[in-house]
């Protein structure tokens, strides 16, 4: 109803016209006062926007100035401020479309690799354990590491996932992420899980957060939140009171977070479900998650206490699922999510010495379409130019249609069971949080999509973003910002 409402009255309000010659003219100014940051930097924090595509990014800027009652089209993303960007270009090696295990490996280790592994370089089929072994590349917290600074990683997937295990682990598969998921051909290699703890990087990390329970805990132990719950490890294995009798802190809920002294020493893990935690939307209604934002702000406050300084990871992993589901509102919500995450970043750690970028690993089959009036709900149908109306265009089938819709996905209108076309939609149905907006193509699950993702940055370092760049690089100007030598000769 509220949705509703809102809806109304952004489409009876026309926007007061703007001073275009003085904006264009400030805009101008603010880009002559950029200044080329080119001296090291202390810290670095990497946001990962996990499948938030160039079109992901302008409907969540939409959406977030119609939730302040604004037209919307006219607001500026926290992140979309930060004055250095370029393209990158997703692809990898073996995949015209990538996965988010090939683009992490790209970003974090400078190595383009193929799909569905992870740190091993291109001549490792997915899969194949024994050509995996004594192969993994060194990542960013390698060389941070070495640096002397802290390293933490935050994320709303499981903490095993694919690009919060880049940072950490290799493996010839990105499903291994406990022994269970393992064949019996793999068992001279180790599941992911294991390697946060067991092996360099992973065991060197201060904070280490997110969802994914169950890959820590052996299958017989309860979890600690939900009674019904067990673990997943089918080897007896728990890894969570290793990690805590080897010193470090374990949380479970918002509570045990808020907890916490960021001043004491001890490595911190949080694992806050068993498997991803839960969405924006369903946060706010009755989890007991820590949002995005709140872990951040967690993440620099503690690792901060480096004299050294640190890198951070922060992933919104949720945004890819939710489009993967089809379920644009969902993606939108966690795309918010993520741009207060940056903002609390920026408020925590400042820009003097911190470099600050925000990217994705690969986009969707998002598309933002027809030719809806200024303030249409990003969420709702396009509706007539006619100032008041209420009436929705229609489509050449007669049928009105929304904003958002995907290429594929389960959304699909094409299958042959469908009598009738596409359903008349309503206003109210299309804004639900549950809708899944439709697609083309019929897929049960919503394909990646192949377009070149936006890098945001600022801070030290930041004037080497621009272009169009292979992902790999962005690794190489985290790299360079850290303190690596100029020369290429003289890095790794």
């Amino acid at each position: 109803m509220l949705l509703a409402l809102l809806a109304t009255t952004l489409l009876q309000t026309t926007p007061a016209a703007p001073d275009w010659e003085a904006e264009g003219r400030a805009a101008l100014d603010a880009r002559m006062s950029v200044e080329a940051k080119k001296g090291p930097a202390k810290n670095v924090i990497l946001f990962i926007g996990d499948g938030m595509d160039g079109t992901t990014i302008t409907a969540a800027r939409i959406y977030q100035g119609q939730q302040r009652g604004e037209t919307g089209e006219e607001n500026v993303l926290t992140f979309e401020s930060l004055p250095h960007t370029a393209l990158s270009k997703t692809y990898n090696t073996d995949h015209q479309t990538p996965d988010s295990a090939g683009t992490a490996t790209a970003i974090l280790s400078g190595r383009k690799t193929r799909s569905g592994v992870i740190n091993v370089d291109q001549t490792v089929p997915r899969g194949d354990c024994e050509a995996a072994l004594g192969g993994g590349l060194e990542t960013i917290a390698d060389f941070a590491a070495g640096t002397g600074r802290r390293v933490g990683v935050v994320t709303t997937a499981r903490l095993t996932h694919a690009t919060p295990a880049s940072l950490y682990a290799s493996s010839a598969d990105r499903d291994w992420e406990s022994d269970a998921d393992m064949p019996k051909s793999a068992d001279a290699c180790t599941d992911i899980a294991r390697q946060l703890l067991e092996r360099a990087p992973g065991l060197n990390l201060d904070v280490a957060m997110g969802g994914g329970r169950s890959n820590f805990l052996p299958a017989e132990a309860r979890d600690p939140e939900y009674e019904k719950r067990r673990g997943g490890r089918a080897d007896g294995r728990n890894l969570i009171e290793a990690w805590q009798e080897s010193g470090g802190e374990f949380v479970f809920d918002d509570k045990g977070l808020r907890k916490l002294d960021t001043s004491d020493d001890a490595p911190v893990l949080g694992l806050f479900e068993p498997s991803h935690m839960a969405y924006e939307a369903d946060r706010q209604d009755g989890s007991h998650d820590p949002s995005l934002a709140e872990m951040t702000r967690f993440a620099i406050e503690k690792l901060s206490r480096s004299d050294d300084g640190y890198f951070l990871l922060v992933e919104a992993g949720r945004i890819d699922h939710a489009h993967h589901a089809g379920n644009a509102a969902r993606a939108l919500q966690d795309t918010v999510e993520l741009d207060a995450a940056v903002e609390a970043a920026i408020e925590s750690a400042g820009l003097e010495d911190t470099l600050i970028m925000v990217t994705a690993d690969h986009g969707h089959t998002l598309a933002l379409q027809g030719y809806p009036r200024r303030g249409n709900p990003i969420l709702g149908l396009v509706m007539e130019d006619d100032e008041g109306a209420e009436t929705p265009v229609p489509a050449a089938d007669g049928k009105p249609y929304t904003t958002l819709s995907y290429a594929n996905g389960p959304g699909t209108l094409m299958l042959p069971d469908v009598d009738g076309g596409r359903p008349v939609l309503t206003e109210e149905e299309v804004e639900d949080v549950d809708f899944k907006q439709q697609s083309l193509i019929p897929a049960p699950s919503e394909s990646h999509g192949g377009q070149d993702v936006i890098v945001f940055a600022d801070g030290p370092g930041s004037w080497l973003v621009g272009g169009v760049l292979e992902q790999n690089v962005l690794y190489y100007v985290m790299e360079h910002a850290l303190g690596a030598p100029e020369s290429a000769s003289d890095t790794r």
